[in-house]
């Protein structure tokens, strides 16, 4: 029983840490969960170094599946992908959504270089 106990309050502080540490923790209903200004089922990108907790304005919102050519976004952005259902996001070094690097998760967020990114790939689960 101790154990039982010890695991679930090692998996407690571990989720609690992550949480804590990625800073999307936001507990919406699907569809009406708009997140420093990104609109639920949106990917959004704000302003370069801007936080969006601060500035809670994205520049870049997109709800389209398929792939959106990037132009003028140089140094580091934060990126949410606020889309839900399991749908993901790819960000990707090409024009047309190729050579893709980086992928989000629903709800998943990342302060990246977006110098080599040229476009940004929405896809369904």
């Amino acid at each position: 029983m101790r154990k039982i106990f010890s695991a679930a309050a090692a998996f407690a502080t571990a989720a609690t840490a992550v949480v804590a540490m990625s800073g999307a923790a936001q507990a919406a209903p699907a569809g009406n969960s708009t997140v420093y200004g990104c609109q639920s089922g949106n990917v959004c990108i704000w302003p370069e170094g801007v936080n969006p907790v601060d500035n809670p304005h994205p520049t870049n919102q997109y709800s389209a599946y398929g792939y959106h050519n990037l132009s003028n976004q140089y140094g580091y952005h934060w990126v949410l992908n606020n889309q839900y259902g399991g749908a993901g996001a790819a960000l990707c070094n090409n024009y047309g959504g190729t050579n893709c690097n980086e992928y989000l998760a629903q709800d998943q967020w990342t302060y990246t270089d977006l110098t080599p990114i040229n476009s940004i790939v929405l896809y369904r689960p």
